[in-house]
């Protein structure tokens, strides 16, 4: 059973910080690439930050370089994404998807599992 569990999300104000959590079953876990994404109700689903499980190189989306990092603990099978200096555009639903290919691309068609969700909600 192939599962991806998100938790961190809540609200805050804006240039305040927020990590999520993405923990995920062994068998997904180290399935190339592990990513974030958002999404807002009518919008597509965006990318925000991927990585490489096995080599751990990672890219990001433009709009969050220099405030968001996405990092990995292989011993809990985890992916974390820190978000510093939050923007009230930053507001979305985040989702922690897996077993991707072409990280590099940021785009949702190459992943494979993907979470719940976790609501962001930033304040100005």
């Amino acid at each position: 059973q192939m599962q991806l569990v998100e938790s961190g999300g809540g609200s805050v104000q804006a240039g305040g910080s927020l990590r999520l959590s993405c923990a995920a079953s062994s068998y997904t876990y180290g399935a190339n690439w592990m990513a974030w994404f958002r999404q807002a109700p009518g919008d597509e689903r965006e990318g925000v930050a991927s990585i490489n499980i096995r080599v751990g190189i990672t890219y990001y989306a433009d709009s969050v370089k220099g405030r968001f990092t996405i990092s990995q603990d292989n011993a809990k099978n985890t992916v974390y994404l820190q978000m510093n200096s939050l923007k009230p555009e930053d507001t979305d639903m985040y989702y922690c998807a897996a077993a991707g290919r072409r990280g590099y691309t940021l785009e949702a068609r190459h992943y494979d599992y993907w979470g719940q969700g976790t609501q962001v909600t930033v304040s100005s």
